[in-house]
């Protein structure tokens, strides 16, 4: 019979907390799904992970040793090796092939979800390779977007963290106007002109609202670099 109250059964305490709050043995109960007539799957979690050794000795177990527990049985075992298999996966394949960003609209539409809307103005970078694929983005700064809150140093420490080949600014105007401010295109230049001296490409500067963006290279004011293959 299953005496643990409701709300600290692994299902209920995964949807309360999230799945980092799960110990080994409420993540392997959700695996197995349940019990047998004598004990909850909780219990037999506790039971397969003293058989196996832990939690790293039953990344080594077969679907025999697995079966010999009692309250194991085919299926169940079979959830757990497909579970070991899985994480296994995660950690030896490469994930697919990056997003690759080329043109000035492609970078809107990847921005503009997440940050056209926002309602203070934030500043960021999309970090992009020497092809062009999206390694990340980074928010830098909350708030009105001047000379003195953007620095170069803190613009090139993250993309030379990165190892990024190019990089995009944007920042959102809440609004809803999205031309460029003559203390905008200053800015560009002046981290344009950085770049060149960092080497890493500085190949545009997107303007976002909720539903537009104005990009600086499409309007010719982003300075003497920006080219893309």
């Amino acid at each position: 019979m299953n005496t643990t109250a409701l709300r600290d059964r692994p299902r209920e305490k995964l949807g309360r907390l999230g799945v980092g709050a799960l110990g080994d043995n409420e993540l392997l109960a959700l695996v197995l799904g349940s019990g047998t007539r004598r004990a909850g799957a909780l219990a037999l979690a506790n039971l397969v992970l003293d058989a196996a050794g832990g939690i790293h000795g039953l990344t080594a177990c077969t679907g025999g040793e697995l079966r010999r527990i009692p309250g194991v049985g085919e299926a169940k075992a079979g959830q757990v090796l497909a579970a070991i298999e899985l994480g296994r996966r995660t950690l030896i394949r490469q994930p697919a092939d990056r997003t690759q960003l080329l043109t000035p609209g492609e970078v809107a539409m990847f921005l503009l979800p997440e940050f056209g809307a926002r309602p203070v103005e934030q500043f960021g970078i999309v970090l992009l390779d020497a092809k062009h694929r999206l390694i990340r983005t980074a928010v830098l700064t909350v708030g009105t977007l001047d000379r003195s809150v953007v620095h170069p140093r803190e613009v090139f420490r993250e993309a030379a963290s990165a190892r990024a080949a190019g990089i995009v600014l944007f920042h959102n105007h809440p609004s809803g106007d999205p031309t460029p401010s003559a203390d905008d295109v200053s800015l560009t230049r002046r981290l344009v002109a950085a770049g060149e001296l960092m080497g890493i490409d500085v190949l545009d500067h997107l303007v976002l609202t909720a539903t537009r963006y104005v990009s600086l290279r499409e309007m010719g004011r982003l300075g003497s670099t920006g080219t893309v293959p």
